[in-house]
């Protein structure tokens, strides 16, 4: 068995940890704009209790920041134009700007904001600070991301589909009005679903 003396663990140690820096450096966190031509921020929430009403925002913008080798997520923050609510329907969408709901021109925006990223196989769970209607509170979105790929202009894109759901009234948007059997018009329940493309910024393009 060889003998190593002081000098040859040493040089061993520097080897290793040169190693081990190179190994930290190759993971390569970029940050990723939304693509606002091919992402929808839709939501839907329950209407006399026997449908769901579709709509999404058609105004927004935001990024996330991840490590495309690992599909790891770092960051995640989008602001979004409330005034942007399209559910095809001109009166109610009038409504849904107006104070019984998301009373636009006191709240114009609503952002959200990550706090902690945990993925389990492909399935990755997101928290973050949902700020609507002058309320701040965590909601979490499960999707996955489910790639990124490197467009015909050479151009880095990533795409994630992600899921969630929010009680209304937990922001203070509490309008309603009853059925004759004293069920809710609107539910309290708003489910959002996000399909997202992202394209890397050109700060960080390859």
């Amino acid at each position: 068995m060889m003998a190593y003396s002081g000098r040859h663990i040493r040089i061993l140690a520097l080897v290793c940890s040169v190693v081990l820096v190179a190994t930290v450096v190759h993971a390569e966190t970029a940050r990723y704009e939304l693509d606002p031509e091919h992402t929808t921020i839709g939501l839907s929430a329950g209407h006399m209790m026997v449908s769901q009403v579709q709509g999404q925002f058609m105004v927004f913008d935001g990024f996330v920041e991840l490590d495309a080798d690992t599909k790891q997520v770092k960051t995640i923050e989008t602001t979004i134009k409330t005034w942007s609510i399209n559910t095809n329907h001109q009166k109610r969408d009038a409504h849904l700007r107006s104070p019984d709901f998301l009373d636009v021109d006191r709240y114009p925006t609503m952002t959200y904001k990550l706090k902690s990223y945990h993925k389990t196989g492909e399935q990755a769970s997101a928290i973050g600070d949902l700020t609507l209607h002058g309320v701040t509170r965590p909601v979490t979105l499960v999707g996955n991301l489910i790639g990124v790929v490197k467009d015909p202009m050479g151009t880095l894109r990533s795409g994630f589909v992600a899921e969630g759901k929010i009680n209304r009234r937990d922001f203070n948007i509490n309008f309603n009005a009853l059925l004759d059997n004293g069920g809710m018009i609107v539910s309290d329940e708003v489910i959002i679903k996000i399909n997202a493309e992202c394209v890397k910024t050109k700060a960080n393009s390859q």
